[in-house]
């Protein structure tokens, strides 16, 4: 690891450099969703089976670049938001650190080719998987989370998400 010390407002910051390794990689092609485990962890599927959904933690491989990660400010990405939204009040993929995360259903594993079958995910083919974790209402859900006025009319759930019209709400 390689080392570097930041001093921040009078805090002593210790910053450090790190590899991720993906766990796998989506499968989005032909109407059909999955994530494809990587062999060697094909073991860290066990007990998944009785979750019925999963938070996929993924890269943005196609916003890995300089100038993606450099974008800090949206103009107007959705059409009733502010003219200017900072980045970590989006989903935008152009983000310092091209990192994802998306809510999807489990349709089935198969422990032995290693593969989660997914009802849908927004994830491009060949995405690398960073991580999987299963998705707990003890720990995921908030019964009555708060959202700005811009965005109040988009549904309120995850169920509904799927039969709402979200080209109407984004500019691009």
């Amino acid at each position: 690891m390689h080392f570097s010390d930041v001093h921040q407002k009078g805090v002593f910051i210790k910053m450090t450099n790190f590899t991720l390794y993906p766990v796998g990689r989506i499968i989005n092609r032909d109407g059909e969703f999955a994530v494809k485990i990587d062999r060697a962890y094909i073991p860290a599927l066990e007990g998944l089976d009785g979750f019925s959904h999963i938070q996929l933690l993924w890269w943005f491989d196609g916003c890995d670049n300089e100038v993606s990660r450099a974008k800090l400010n949206e103009e107007k990405p959705y059409k009733k938001a502010p003219d200017i939204l900072g980045t970590f009040a989006t989903r935008s993929p152009e983000r310092p650190n091209p990192i994802a995360l998306s809510c999807s259903l489990i349709t089935y594993i198969d422990y032995e080719k290693g593969i989660v079958g997914l009802a849908y995910t927004d994830a491009d083919d060949g995405s690398p998987v960073i991580d999987i974790k299963p998705y707990t209402p003890s720990l995921d859900r908030v019964e009555n989370p708060s959202v700005p006025d811009w965005c109040s009319h988009w549904p309120e759930r995850w169920e509904d998400s799927g039969d709402f019209d979200w080209s109407k709400v984004f500019n691009f």
